[in-house]
């Protein structure tokens, strides 16, 4: 028979980015391991699990079909579904806090969860860079999970975020892309060298730089960006004598000639090279542009954009890698300058 309160159970939670076929597998896996789902207990028809989470009946069936492929459930014609086993190999049941959903991102996530196999229950929220909302949900997140993996980047606020994030257990604690400062105890970390990564890759394009008088970079005072990558930008424009500026909105600046221009936001990079081209000026030879984060397009855009980027490939992996071992090591992220026609 079916479990008293299957749907407290079996639910649907609107603010994770989880897709919803994937949280009702981890739902009934869950059930499964705190013994609420045990050998033989009946699960809901598709059709009722589809009314009633009010999800489409391919969600329903995608969710019902991966357990079904991996002996977890089983059906019986005109009898329904049912749990089959209750031994399971899920040994990771991880809460993954993201700012933001990006390019870049979805390649971090992407090589988290293949790194991670099928070994792992992966709970997925963004936060939308909102200091209130990432307080919110992990303020909600009481179940016992085993990690937690958080990207911590905020547009205000984040002068706080280590009281929220020291209430974590640093044995279940890794933080991907950001140091956060006043987090103590040993704990997991995948990082980023803000302002160290920007001045050694400025320092490897120095040949192509000399072609230009200044270097500017768009820096928009609502960014969530580390003020590091400031720091570096400073420190290299002073070491090797170039002019320079800091934009903060830059649909407002004027574009100058033998100029280089840094943009650290997508939504920045297309209104720059927008006012490049008003100016009559070609890329690459009157003005020159350097992107921040490595995505495909920027190998086609205006036949190549320079960028210089952390290897996010490598940030999922190794936060998998360090989950897997148990490890509470510091590893700092690749950190690469990619040549292109736009420099």
């Amino acid at each position: 028979m079916k479990p008293a309160g299957i749907y407290d159970i079996i639910r649907i939670d609107e603010f994770s980015a989880t897709p919803k076929y994937q949280q009702i597998i981890n739902a009934i896996l869950k059930g499964i391991e705190n013994g609420r789902l045990k050998q033989q207990s009946v699960l809901p028809s598709i059709n009722d699990l589809s009314y009633e989470l009010d999800v489409s009946r391919n969600t329903a069936e995608k969710a019902y079909r991966y357990l079904k492929r991996t002996s977890i459930i089983s059906s019986v014609p005109g009898k329904g579904y049912f749990i089959k086993t209750t031994r399971l190999k899920q040994a990771y049941n991880i809460c993954l806090l993201f700012n933001k959903l990006s390019i870049h991102k979805k390649i971090i996530y992407d090589s988290f969860v293949k790194a991670l196999g099928e070994n792992a229950i992966i709970d997925f929220y963004i936060y939308n860079n909102d200091f209130s909302l990432f307080r919110k949900l992990l303020a909600e997140k009481k179940e016992d999970y085993t990690n937690y993996v958080i990207i911590p980047h905020f547009l205000e606020g984040g002068e706080n975020a280590h009281d929220i994030i020291n209430a974590i257990p640093k044995e279940k604690l890794l933080l991907l892309d950001k140091i956060v400062d006043g987090v103590h105890g040993t704990y997991a970390a995948i990082y980023e060298d803000f302002e160290n990564d920007i001045y050694d890759a400025l320092t490897k394009a120095i040949k192509r730089l000399k072609k230009y008088k200044a270097i500017k970079i768009i820096f928009p005072d609502y960014t969530y960006h580390p003020r590091e990558i400031l720091n570096g930008f400073y420190r290299f424009c002073q070491d090797y004598a170039f002019d320079y500026e800091v934009i903060e909105e830059p649909l407002s600046s004027n574009i100058n000639e033998d100029t280089v221009y840094i943009s650290l936001m997508e939504d920045d990079l297309v209104p720059l090279i927008k006012k490049i081209r008003e100016k009559k000026l070609e890329v690459g030879k009157h003005v020159g542009v350097i992107s921040y984060n490595e995505t495909p397009i920027k190998e086609i855009i205006l036949n190549g954009i320079t960028t210089i980027s952390s290897d996010f490939k490598f940030m999922g992996e190794k936060a998998a890698e360090l989950i897997l071992n148990k490890s509470k090591q510091h590893i700092a992220v690749p950190f690469y300058l990619t040549l292109r026609n736009s420099l």
